[in-house]
């Protein structure tokens, strides 16, 4: 092949690639629908494995839409709607000890169908969920406007049957 026919190629490829940017540009699931992949230790990793098997289909009725870069660590309903990222870090406000006085109005603890939880209220009106009594961490985020409680439930078998309980390291 000469150089003339693979430039010839290239240059015919150029308005199909411009048009799949520009229509990535104005779909509602640009960045939005990434999530950083967590490094947890051997451990934890297996059971994040575990959960990502067990995770159903559907969650608060959105169809599951795997963030980016795709991770058995990772999950995502709705695209950005609902993210869940396990092997996470244990968040500070989680040994704080005003948190567990309930001195810090944003950071609550409860439990949900067998499930413990720390919620935390983010500035940009979203939650964030962190197991609480588990062997990892596991973190949901739920965008602003969404109710949270229904991606609780939902998760809550599968996090119960791939997480034991205990203390994470």
């Amino acid at each position: 092949m000469n150089i003339f026919h693979r430039r010839r190629r290239t240059l015919a490829g150029l308005p199909v690639l411009a048009l799949l940017i520009v229509t990535a540009g104005c779909s509602s699931s640009d960045d939005n629908d990434s999530a950083a992949v967590p490094s947890p230790d051997t451990k934890a990793t297996g059971l994040c494995r575990n959960l990502d098997e067990a995770l159903p289909d559907k969650v608060d009725g959105l169809s599951r839409e795997d963030p980016e870069p795709r991770s058995a660590l990772t999950a995502g309903w709705g695209g950005s709607a609902i993210i869940l990222r396990c092997g996470v870090q244990r968040p500070p406000k989680m040994i704080d000890p005003k948190v567990a006085k309930g001195a810090d109005p944003d950071a609550v603890a409860g439990g949900v169908n067998g499930v413990d939880w720390l919620m935390e209220k983010r500035d940009d009106g979203a939650y964030r969920f962190t197991t609480a009594n588990r062997t990892a961490y596991v973190e949901v985020s739920v965008a602003k406007g969404r109710d949270s409680s229904g991606a609780l439930i939902d998760l809550a078998g599968a996090i119960k049957k791939a997480i034991p309980e205990g203390i994470a390291d």
